[in-house]
């Protein structure tokens, strides 16, 4: 039976894990190889870690990070951080990352992901798409981790990427981000059927419930969270969770 990915997206700020709320008020987790260590111990299916002031601050990634959890982790992970060169690519692929995940350079030069493709193939490259809601109903795409707008129409920009050669798509709504209020299931939906390649739902998970909403109602490839799987209770202490395998085959089974 197909099961859909359920992927953990752990932000970078510094050397430290954060937990943000519609991509601000930043909140410490702890420390990102220990936080690999216990999704090893609960068999997570893949790992998605963005360093989400590279771009900033004008840098890629830390490789020696990569290399870090390259070395600690069991399954697959993609990284994304300022990434803006074929040798970057390469590096953080020689690290041990699976695929790398572009945002800001893939509106900023589009033309790149045509040569990353070419280089490396469709299935390494993921293009993460951060979206906010306008008036009347609009929506752009935003870069520079949120700070940034563009005039560019999230649905138009995936179809380009997937042209371009692109394998995947995180569509991540940044009004939803950290509030655990569920996905812009319209979001998702119309992005999923704009496109062949997987869609990865992002932004706003509160429940597994949210994640067959994605799945079977949006069309989504693959499900994410951030705030799910960093905290527990109302009040939000920091505890690291994962489903078990039980549950996941369960809760898509049904």
């Amino acid at each position: 039976m197909f099961r859909p990915r359920v992927i953990p997206i752990l932000l970078l700020k510094g050397k430290g894990l954060v937990k943000s709320v519609k991509f601000k008020n930043h909140r410490y987790i702890g420390d990102p190889i220990n936080a690999v260590r216990i999704f090893n111990d609960f068999k997570a299916d893949e790992l998605v870690f963005l360093d989400i002031i590279a771009s900033i601050e004008k840098r890629t990634i830390s490789l020696d990070f990569v290399r870090n959890v390259g070395d600690e982790a069991n399954m697959p992970f993609s990284v994304g951080g300022g990434i803006r060169s074929i040798r970057n690519i390469r590096d953080i692929i020689n690290c041990g990352a699976e695929k790398v995940i572009l945002n800001t350079y893939a509106v900023e030069n589009p033309d790149f992901i045509k040569k990353a493709s070419e280089e490396f193939g469709s299935t390494t490259i993921v293009i993460s798409m951060d979206v906010k809601n306008k008036i009347f109903g609009r929506r752009c795409l935003k870069i520079v981790d949120g700070t940034k707008s563009t005039v560019l129409d999230p649905v138009v920009f995936a179809r380009k990427m997937e042209k371009f050669g692109a394998g995947e798509i995180i569509i991540n709504s940044i009004d939803r981000d950290g509030e655990m209020n569920g996905y812009d299931l319209k979001l998702i939906e119309e992005v999923s059927k704009a496109v062949t390649i997987p869609v990865v739902a992002a932004g706003g998970c509160k429940s597994m419930g949210d994640f067959t909403d994605a799945i079977n109602k949006s069309y989504a490839s693959a499900v994410s969270a951030g705030s799910l799987f960093v905290y527990h209770g109302p009040r939000k202490a920091v505890l690291i969770s994962y489903p078990t395998q039980s549950e996941l085959r369960k809760l898509f089974s049904e």
